[in-house]
C-alpha cells in the first residue's frame, strides 16, 4: 500500500507531496492543473516509460519517491536486491501488523538517462516492474487500448482462471519450448544429411589409408636417420677403418708399424713410468697418460665394431625410403601444420571420434523423431485441457464482469469471453484465441470491443475486470486516471459506487473529474497550481468534509459558493456515506 509519494520537477509540477492512506482516495482539480502527472509519476515509480519531455523545463531531471507498506514476500525480494526496508509501525495493522515501509525512487534526467532505486539500492528498472506486478495496477487513459490488444484477453482470462491453469500453462509451455526446440533440430540435421555423408564418406576413406600405412609416432624421424646411415655406408665404413687403422694399426699388414696412436701411447707411457717417482707432478701425468692410452684403446675396439656393422644394403635402403615417401603422403594429407606423423595419428584420433558422431546422427534423428511425436501428442493433449480450462473460466468470468456492468448503469450489456481455436495451430500460450466481445443491448451482436464499444463503455468494461479481478486475485493499490472519461449521471454514480467497493479490498487510488465518482471517496486530495503555473510543495492539499462541499460544487456547478452546487454535493456525499454504511 501506497502511504506517501513525492514528485519533484515533472512536468506542471515542481514539488509536490501526497499523503495516502488506505481505502478510496479521490484525485480532483481544474483542467490543467497536473492531475494526470500524478498517475504519469506513478508509473514511473513502477517501471514506466522514462520520457524525458516530461522533466519541467529548466530542470535537470524529474524524481518520483514513493514510501509503501509491503509484504514479507515482497520485503525478501528487495533484500535480496540488496536494499534495505525499515519494520513498519507495530501498530499499523493494513498488513495484519506484518509489513515493512520499503522506498522506491525513480530519476529522469533532461538527457533521458533514468536510475532507479528500491530500498536505498540502485537497482534495475526492470525490479520496479517486477515488484509493481504484486504491488499495483496503474491504469492511465490510454490503458483502455489494452482491451483491445491481441493476447490481452487471454492474459486477462488466465489470470482469472488462477492457480489450476497457471500450473498447466507452465507445464504446457515447457513442453512446447522442448517441442520447438526438437523440431528446429530435427530440420538441420535432415537439412545438413547431405554434407554429413559426404564427411563421413572423406573421414572413412582417410582412416582407411593411415590404417594401411599404419605409422608409429617418432617413425619418420627414426627412418630419416637409418635412410642417412644406408645412403652412406661406404662413406662411413671408410672413415671407421681408417681412424681405426689410425688408432691401433692395421693387424692384416705384415709390416711392423709404430705409428699408429696406440703404440706411441704405449712408448710415452713407459717412458714416464721409469721416472715417475722422483716427482709427483710427473707421476700425475703418467697416470693420466695411462688413461688416455687405455681410452684410444677403446675408442679404436668400437670403431672395428661399427666398421663391420655398416655394410650396403639395397633392399633395406629401398624399403626405407618406400616406407619414408608412403608417411611423406599420409603427412602432406591429414597432418596439418605439425607437419610429421604425430600429426598424422593426433589427425586419425579426431576423424575417428567425429566419425563416430555422425554415425551416431541416424540414431539420433531416430531419437529425435520418437521425441518429437511424444512432445508432439503432449503439446495436444496439454492444449486440450488449456482449452476446456479457459472456456470453464470465461463462462464465470463473463458473467462476474456482466454483473459488474449492470452495476455501472449498462443493464442491458452482456459480455462474453469468446474462447476459439487458433488458426495457426498450437502456439506458446495454447491453441486458443481468446477475445471480448460487448453485445450492449438484448439483440444487438456481440461485438469484439474495438469495433462495438465506444470510449465510456470501454471505460466501464476496464473497471469491470479490475473489480471482478479483485476478487478472484487481489493487488493491494490500483490507480486509475479518469477510468469514468465519457460517462456521466447515473453511470458516473455507479462507476463511484464500484470503485468505493473495489476499496474495501485494496487501496484505491483514482483522478477524476466527475463529483459523482469523488463523492464516494474515504479521502479527497485537490491539486491546485499557484499563479505562476507550476503546482508548488502547497499545492496538493486533504479536504475536511466543508472543504469537499466546496470542491464538488465547483465540478458541479463551476462555483465553489454555488448554494444550488453545494446543495447536489452534500446529496453525494450523503449518497457515499450511506454506501460505506453497514446495512
Amino acid at each position: 500500500m501506497l502511504e506517501e509519494v513525492r514528485i519533484s520537477s515533472l512536468g506542471v509540477i515542481d514539488e509536490a507531496v501526497l499523503e495516502l492512506s488506505s481505502g478510496f482516495t479521490a484525485l480532483t482539480g481544474e483542467t490543467g492543473a497536473g492531475k494526470t502527472m500524478v498517475v504519469t509519476a506513478l508509473g514511473l515509480l513502477f517501471g514506466g516509460k522514462a520520457d524525458p519531455a516530461r522533466v519541467r523545463p529548466g530542470a535537470s531531471r524529474a524524481a518520483v519517491e514513493g514510501r509503501l507498506l509491503v509484504s514479507p514476500d515482497i520485503a525478501r525480494e528487495v533484500e535480496e536486491a540488496g536494499g534495505d526496508l525499515d519494520d513498519a509501525d507495530p501498530g499499523d495493522d493494513d498488513l495484519g501488523g506484518r509489513g515493512s515501509t520499503l522506498v522506491l525512487s525513480r530519476t529522469v534526467s533532461a538527457e533521458g538517462r533514468s536510475r532507479a532505486f528500491a530500498g536505498g539500492r540502485s537497482v534495475p528498472v526492470s525490479l520496479l516492474q517486477v515488484l509493481a506486478d504484486d504491488l499495483v495496477a496503474v491504469h492511465g487513459q490510454a490503458d483502455q487500448r489494452q482491451l483491445l490488444k491481441a493476447g490481452w484477453p487471454r492474459d486477462a482470462l488466465d489470470r482469472y482462471a488462477g492457480a489450476e491453469l497457471g500450473a498447466v500453462l507452465s507445464d504446457y509451455r515447457r513442453v512446447y519450448t522442448r517441442h520447438r526446440e526438437v523440431v528446429a533440430e530435427l530440420e538441420s540435421l535432415r537439412l545438413a544429411l547431405r554434407d554429413r555423408v559426404a564427411e563421413a564418406e572423406f573421414l572413412r576413406l582417410g582412416l582407411a589409408e593411415v590404417e594401411s600405412v599404419a605409422p608409429v609416432a617418432g617413425e619418420d624421424a627414426s627412418l630419416l636417420a637409418e635412410e642417412q646411415r644406408l645412403a652412406n655406408s661406404d662413406a662411413l665404413h671408410s672413415a671407421a677403418s681408417a681412424a681405426h687403422e689410425a688408432l691401433l694399426g692395421d693387424p692384416a699388414s705384415a709390416e711392423s708399424s709404430a705409428s699408429d696412436a696406440v703404440t706411441l701411447l704405449g712408448v710415452a707411457s713407459r717412458a714416464l713410468e721409469a721416472a715417475r717417482s722422483h716427482d709427483s707432478m710427473l707421476a700425475g701425468l703418467a697416470d693420466r697418460l695411462s688413461e688416455a692410452s687405455y681410452l684410444v684403446s677403446d675408442v679404436a675396439a668400437e670403431l672395428a665394431s661399427y666398421a663391420d656393422t655398416v655394410d650396403f644394403d639395397p633392399a633395406r635402403l629401398a624399403a626405407v625410403q618406400e616406407r619414408r615417401a608412403a608417411l611423406a603422403k599420409l603427412v602432406r594429407s591429414y597432418a596439418g601444420e605439425s607437419a610429421d606423423v604425430a600429426g598424422v595419428l593426433d589427425w586419425a584420433k579426431r576423424a575417428g571420434a567425429r566419425l563416430l558422431e555422425l554415425d551416431g546422427d541416424d540414431e539420433r534423428i531416430a531419437a529425435l523423431e520418437t521425441e518429437e511425436g511424444d512432445l508432439s501428442a503432449r503439446v495436444a493433449e496439454l492444449a486440450t485441457e488449456l482449452t476446456s480450462l479457459r472456456k470453464a473460466a470465461s463462462s464465470r468470468f463473463a458473467t462476474l464482469v456482466t454483473e459488474e456492468l449492470v452495476a455501472l448503469a449498462m443493464p442491458h450489456a452482456t459480455l462474453a469471453a469468446a474462447v476459439s481455436p487458433l488458426e495457426s495451430g498450437p502456439g506458446p500460450f495454447g491453441a486458443d484465441e481468446v477475445e471480448f466481445r460487448l453485445a450492449p443491448h438484448p439483440g444487438a451482436p456481440a461485438l469484439p470491443l474495438h469495433k462495438g464499444a465506444s470510449g465510456g463503455e470501454l471505460s466501464r468494461v476496464m473497471l469491470a475486470i479490475e473489480v471482478v479481478f479483485a476478487g478472484a486475485d487481489p493487488l493491494p493499490t490500483f490507480v486509475f486516471d479518469e477510468v469514468d472519461a465519457g460517462v456521466g449521471g447515473k453511470a458516473a454514480v455507479e462507476i463511484g459506487r464500484r470503485l468505493g467497493r473495489l476499496a474495501r479490498s485494496s487501496q484505491v487510488i483514482v483522478v477524476t473529474h466527475l463529483p459523482q465518482v469523488a463523492a464516494f471517496a474515504d479521502n479527497h486530495l485537490v491539486v491546485e497550481k499557484s499563479d505562476d503555473g507550476l503546482v508548488t510543495s502547497s499545492g496538493v492539499v486533504r479536504l475536511d468534509r466543508s472543504g469537499r462541499v466546496r470542491e464538488l460544487s465547483r465540478m458541479l456547478a463551476g462555483l465553489e459558493d454555488s448554494e444550488y452546487g453545494q446543495a447536489h454535493a452534500e446529496e453525494l456525499l450523503a449518497l457515499a456515506d450511506g454506501e460505506r454504511s453497514p446495512s
